[in-house]
């Protein structure tokens, strides 16, 4: 590699300076009440009657507190005698297989000593019906032949499409309690008309299977919960798009644009769907979203622990490391892109030996007409958006930003704390 290091020895990497982005962010103080009190106001235990087997559907993204939430509702069940059981509901995620799948939840916090329910894995379906376009709807078998099912995820912008309903109860009904058969149907046909075909396979499936209710969880821009929201089956296709608009109110952002070069320093299923959220980055896999800050180069630094090698998303990065990907399982990617049809994100990026290689390769890339200026920031992932880095020649259209907080004096990069 000594051509590489001749070409990028002359690259300079900026000082960078530590900031606080300060978000309107309301916070739940009391996890466990609020989602009490939240089924309490929906008025819908009513519908398990004692002796219940009742379904927890669960899936692999990085709900905040998915296992304090997980554990309340397995309490409200039982407390009107249900026998509650996690099912986990992830479409083709944890390698598409049942133990993969288990273990998602594990890494997650969701385990059985923990919520006080089994956890029963199976990637067994059955076929509820078809859309009038022939496209087959499933859902878990486990699920489906329980007495009650209930259904827990987070509602937030998808990071693929657009639509009234996007990431959030119907998308789990959809996608993730189909696991890879269903998550396959669904994405068939691109996501062009995901946002369409979501919607009329959650509603054939609320029709079929026992779904009883969903709880819906909004984050703040500090990835906390903001809101629980306990919705009846029923409603769940009336209540969902008034969350999503809530939801897209909370959401953080990086408070610059345009960007030369971001570096990212970890990547994940744990953290989104597409590794890194594309609505943070503004680079999508698909032409059927947009939205976030004009970025010309991304540098990824490492995959999370918790993705377990999964490097789905990789593909939107233009350059990485040697470490990365050496620590890439591609069966788990694979089976992503696979099932969702989108390959450009298992795609390799330029790899170079170190991390500040990398950074200087996308500086060296980016076309900035001075290098010595290049608008840089660095973020630790795409959730963790309060303390960022940014280079010195965004300083002043820092101070200028009444919600940055400026905390330290400029310094150079640290490559350690990777």
């Amino acid at each position: 590699m000594g051509i590489i290091n001749d070409l990028l020895k002359d690259v300079p990497i900026p000082k960078m300076i530590k900031i606080r982005q300060n978000f309107h962010a309301p916070e739940i103080a009391d996890v466990p009440e609020a989602v009490h009190k939240s089924i309490q106001q929906a008025n819908v235990l009513h519908r398990i009657s004692p002796g219940d087997r009742v379904a927890i559907a669960v899936g692999s993204r990085g709900v905040a507190d998915i296992a304090i939430i997980t554990r309340e509702v397995v309490n409200a069940v039982k407390q009107v005698g249900g026998n509650p059981f996690i099912v986990p509901a992830m479409g083709s995620h944890g390698g598409a297989t049942a133990e993969g799948q288990k273990e998602v939840l594990i890494h997650l916090g969701v385990t059985e000593e923990f919520v006080g329910a089994p956890i029963c894995s199976s990637m067994e379906v059955v076929e509820v019906g078809r859309l009038d376009n022939g496209l087959p709807v499933y859902t878990d078998k486990l699920a489906y032949e329980a007495d009650k099912i209930i259904v827990i995820n987070r509602v937030k912008p998808h990071t693929a499409f657009r639509g009234p309903v996007e990431s959030g109860l119907m998308k789990m009904i959809t996608i993730g309690l189909g696991k890879q058969k269903g998550a396959e149907a669904a994405h068939k046909y691109s996501f062009k008309y995901m946002s369409k075909h979501v919607i009329e396979m959650a509603k054939i499936v609320i029709r079929k299977a026992p779904v009883i209710f969903g709880v819906a969880v909004l984050e703040n821009a500090y990835d906390r919960p903001a809101k629980i929201v306990t919705v009846p089956a029923e409603h769940i296709e009336t209540v969902e798009p008034e969350l999503l608009i809530k939801a897209k109110a909370l959401m953080p952002r990086i408070m610059f644009s345009p960007i030369d070069v971001l570096v990212v320093d970890e990547i994940g299923k744990d953290i989104s769907g597409d590794g890194m959220d594309p609505n943070i980055t503004g680079r999508y896999a698909t032409p059927y979203a947009t939205g976030g800050p004009e970025v010309t180069r991304i540098v990824v630094l490492s995959l999370s622990e918790k993705t377990q090698g999964n490097a789905n998303g990789i593909g939107l990065a233009d350059i990485t490391t040697n470490k990365v990907k050496e620590q890439i399982v591609w069966e788990k990617g694979y089976a992503n892109a696979l099932t969702s049809t989108v390959v450009s994100v298992v795609k390799l990026p330029m790899c170079l030996e170190t991390e500040e290689l990398a950074v200087k390769a996308a500086i060296k890339t980016c076309n900035a007409f001075d290098m010595n200026r290049v608008r840089m920031v660095r973020i630790k992932n795409t959730l963790v958006l309060r303390d960022i880095w940014i280079s010195e020649s965004l300083l002043d259209e820092a101070r200028q930003m009444k919600d940055i907080e400026i905390l330290s004096e400029p310094f150079e990069m640290d490559f350690s704390i990777t």
